[in-house]
């Protein structure tokens, strides 16, 4: 059974009425979680694509690139992003109730956000509403300033980038603590690890910024300790 088949399904399950942040709901626990994941940057980027009042094509692509579509669930998949987009429900009703999904598990949530971060710029720019939308979903998910900064770096051009806040590291870290959190973030990022908490695997390609900005925020604090 494909993922676009269960996602069908879970939404046929909701009752006459009930919005569609109902779902999360009812998807708590393996397999499940991937549908729910699936649904919740599907559900946030139909948001956030209205928080700026136009949806372009590199939007509609750039969920394209997130997840691969078949051609004979393109219906499934209109009609998800067409139930968020109109839903009466606001998306901090759906961060809510997606973060109490996950609940103490924020990996899920910073895979979650990087796929947001990646429909946003699909245009090629960062929009003001754009910006306030993700920082608020941030804020629900239970992020600190740093840790959405560090997010937003790894997507947004002309943001600040601290390659110890990228590894969550202190400025005045050893350099032996320094490369044992690279190293945990370059496991963590793993494909693997990525499919055992719950991310499809038509989106486990949204850790390759991630990776890269891991791995350049190493190299600079190598360099700067010669």
């Amino acid at each position: 059974m494909s993922i676009w088949t269960r996602i069908s399904d879970a939404i046929a399950a909701l009752r006459a009425g009930e919005s569609l942040s109902a779902v999360f709901e009812m998807l708590r626990t393996p397999p499940d979680r991937s549908v729910a994941f699936t649904i919740a940057v599907i559900a946030l980027g139909a948001k956030m694509a209205k928080a700026d009042g136009t949806v372009t094509r590199s939007e509609v692509a750039a969920f394209r690139e997130v997840f691969h579509i078949p051609p004979q669930e393109e219906a499934n998949a209109a009609r998800l992003f067409n139930m968020a987009r109109t839903d009466v429900a606001g998306f901090e009703d759906y961060a809510a109730r997606i973060k109490r999904m996950f609940g103490n598990d924020t990996a899920p949530l910073c895979d979650l956000m990087e796929g947001l971060f990646h429909i946003a710029l699909a245009d090629g720019s960062y929009h003001p509403s754009e910006d306030a939308f993700l920082s608020r979903v941030a804020e629900i998910f239970g992020f600190d300033d740093r840790r959405f900064t560090r997010i937003r770096a790894q997507f947004v051009p002309d943001a600040a980038r601290d390659p110890y806040g990228v590894l969550g590291v202190a400025p005045d870290a050893d350099l032996a603590t320094i490369r044992a959190a690279w190293r945990q973030q370059v496991r963590d990022t793993h494909p693997d690890r990525m499919l055992a908490r719950g991310v499809p695997e038509e989106a486990v390609k949204l850790a390759e910024k991630r990776l890269v900005a891991i791995n350049r925020a190493w190299e600079d604090i190598a360099d700067l300790r010669q």
